[in-house]
């Protein structure tokens, strides 16, 4: 049993946050979990210092709202020196931060923005591990509704190796309460579900288990720059990845 930690939460009420406080929570960790909802916003940095005070791991699962490659690169790298700067001042020990599998040369979008925000964290002086994930179980609503137009979602071509986000978040917390140096040797650490599968293919699932006329197009988007590696396998795990369940019809049936 680890001896138990001050850890603090970014983005604790979000889709993959909630499940990091849970976990932390199950296994007796003091959690300092915190988003805009209580006045703490990593992108302006107000209330981090505060926040942070005693606190010696920062797992950070924020989001945005906007795949627009310039805003997502905007809120994530201000979110990195903030939480840098916050961090260094209070005695932070190290950041644990979420990303995403296969987007090393990624041009466009929410994976580019991604990218940076990687790059970004890397260059501040905390210790920083970055565990990258697959697509989440729970993403694939997301993209139905964004899809959705009249009676049809259009969904891209895209292979994946979806995982919930419970997973994730154990494996967040796995690396947050290691107390082994950190490495900035070999390939970031990976965590996906236990097989691949499509994003449209999961959303025929999702909408028939829903009962919803929608029906499921898959399409190729030949002016989307990261086009080829959405169809290649590009954001399928690596040999070194962690695998976990459950799969997505399982989840879907637990949910």
């Amino acid at each position: 049993m680890t001896k138990p930690m001050k850890i603090a939460v970014a983005g604790a009420t979000g889709r993959l946050g909630k499940h990091v406080v849970d976990v932390l929570h199950e296994q007796g960790h003091e959690v300092v979990a915190f988003s805009r909802a209580n006045g703490v916003d990593i992108e302006t940095g107000r209330g981090l210092v505060e926040a942070l005070e005693g606190v010696q791991v920062v797992i950070d699962a924020s989001s945005t709202p906007s795949a627009d490659k310039d805003i997502a690169t905007e809120f994530f790298t201000a979110a990195a020196g903030n939480l840098h700067e916050a961090g260094r001042k209070t005695g932070v020990e190290k950041l644990v931060v979420v990303s995403i599998i296969g987007i090393d040369d990624s041009v466009a979008g929410y994976n580019a923005a991604k990218l940076a925000h990687e790059r970004a964290l890397l260059e501040g002086p905390l210790p920083v591990q970055i565990l990258r994930a697959a697509q989440f179980h729970e993403l694939v609503e997301v993209m139905v509704q964004w899809g959705t137009q009249g009676e049809v979602a259009y969904l891209a071509n895209m292979r994946t190796q979806l995982v919930a986000a419970r997973t994730v978040a154990e494996a967040l917390v796995e690396m947050a309460v290691d107390t082994a140096p950190v490495r900035t040797d070999g390939p970031f650490p990976e965590v996906a579900g236990p097989r691949p599968e499509t994003m449209a293919g999961a959303a025929a699932q999702l909408v028939a288990a829903l009962g919803s006329p929608v029906r499921i197009q898959e399409v190729s988007d030949p002016a989307n720059p990261d086009r080829e590696q959405f169809e290649n396998g590009t954001l399928l795990p690596g040999a070194h990845a962690k695998l976990g369940g459950p799969t997505f019809a399982e989840w879907l049936a637990a949910n």
